[in-house]
Order: structure tokens, then sequence, then C-alpha cells
């Protein structure tokens, strides 16, 4: 049984880019039991097993320390706790999947163009239609942070599993809280950004589990795998001050 457990995502551009990553670096990724299977080994990287899964299960994983390094979205790890950085730290943002949370409202509010013009704006219609504003999102945890940092709180959130950027228009939501890349889905909707409306910048990034079981043997292959990685200074250091705080846990 391999000491160091890394998770990747399992399909898609993220699985394409986190295997050109590590391939870079000198390590295959070769796949148990064919396209289907969810473990492979990294070839050359001794010590290492890997799991092929969901980047949400990722998140979970590497916050729960179900397993020790990953690659996943900045955003899942910042909505699935209320203390993102507490137990998993981001060592190195990898420059893929990137997409911003932002804020978004429809074209025709003229006037609303910050979080303090939409406060204004929630108050007003709250007193007119006696209720406030419903903003659909999945990012419940980024978005109630956010809005308390920013003092608004005319407002209620609608929990959306589906197509976000389609509540307005339905009518199940007055604004919405999602993830966008190029914004082209939110234009075609016919919804803006606020100029200050940005949650998060988020993109895959390598993180590794505070709470991991980080053993003599899981610690050799993390400095194992560390030789042939190229990190620039930022994450050399990220990584270093890891290490160092692993040995107090």
């Amino acid at each position: 049984m391999n000491a160091l457990t890394l998770a990747i995502p399992s399909k898609g551009r993220l699985k394409d880019k986190s295997e050109a990553f590590f391939a870079a670096a000198g390590y295959e990724l070769v796949q148990e039991g064919g396209e289907r299977g969810y473990r492979a080994q990294l070839v050359g990287a001794d010590g290492v097993s890997v799991l092929l899964l969901p980047a949400r299960d990722i998140a979970q994983g590497l916050i729960d320390g179900a397993f020790h390094a990953g690659i996943t979205g900045e955003d899942l790890l910042h909505e699935l706790t209320e203390t993102p950085g507490k137990n998993a730290v981001v060592v190195k943002r990898l420059g893929f999947g990137g997409a911003d949370v932002v804020v978004a409202v429809p074209n025709c509010w003229l006037d609303v163009s910050t979080l303090t013009d939409l406060d204004a704006a929630g108050a007003l219609f709250r007193q007119t239609h006696g209720r406030r504003l419903r903003v659909a999102t999945k990012y419940m945890r980024i978005t109630r942070r956010h809005f308390a940092r920013a003092s608004f709180g005319e407002y209620r959130l609608v929990y959306s599993a589906g197509a976000t950027e389609a509540a307005p228009a339905s009518g199940a939501a007055d604004l919405i809280v999602d993830i966008t890349s190029t914004g082209a889905t939110l234009a075609a909707n016919n919804l803006k950004v606020l100029e200050d409306g940005v949650l998060l910048e988020s993109e895959a990034s390598l993180t590794f589990a505070r709470t991991a079981d980080w053993t003599d043997a899981a610690r050799a292959a993390l400095a194992n795998l560390r030789t042939g990685m190229e990190l620039d200074a930022n994450a050399d250091g990220a990584l270093d001050a890891f290490m160092t705080n692993m040995t107090k846990l």
C-alpha cells in the first residue's frame, strides 16, 4: 500500500490538464482498470497512489483529511467549509480551470452597478414588495461571507442546483451568484456582473490536507514527489511552510 494518496479530477479538461502537469514533472499517469477506473499510479513517484474523483469530492476529502493531496477548484475549497485554508492548504495555482464567483443582476437594473447600489435597491424593494431580494446560487457559504463583509443584508438565498443564470428570467430569483469563465452565458441571459461583484477568483490548485495521516512514510513520499515538480518561489515557500507545520500536528 502506498504511503501518500493524491486525488485528481476524474474526467474532462481538468483531468487532462492535471495529467499534463505531472507529465511535465516527469511522472506518467497510468490508470488502472481502463478509462473507467478510479485508481491510478504516477510512474516515477515512489510511494504515491492516485484517486480519480469528481472535483467536489476532492475538495471535501482534502477538508476532511481523507487523503493527503489533490487538485481541485478553489471555489469548492471556499464553499465547502466555513474556515477555508484551515484544513486544506493551497500550495500552487495551476493556471487552468479558471473561473470567477460573481454577483450578477439583470441588465435592466440601470441604477445598480455596485453592492452599495444593490443594498439600496434591496431596501427599496422590500419596502415596495414586502420581501427581500432573492439570490439564486449554489455558493451559499461564499455568498453569505462576502455579503456580510460588504454589509449587504437585503437578501435571502435560494439554492440553485441547475442553470443558475436562468433564475431571474424564470422568476425563481431576482439576481444570482454564480461561477463564470468568459461572461458569455451571463450576457446571453441578459445579466451583468457588478463592478465590485467578483467574490472569488478561482482556478485549479494543487492543495494539501493538514489533517490527513501524515506518517513518516507519507512525508517521505511527498518529498520525493516534490523533486520532480517545478515550483515557483511562492509555491516552493508555501510547500516548505506546510511541511514544517506538519511536524507540529
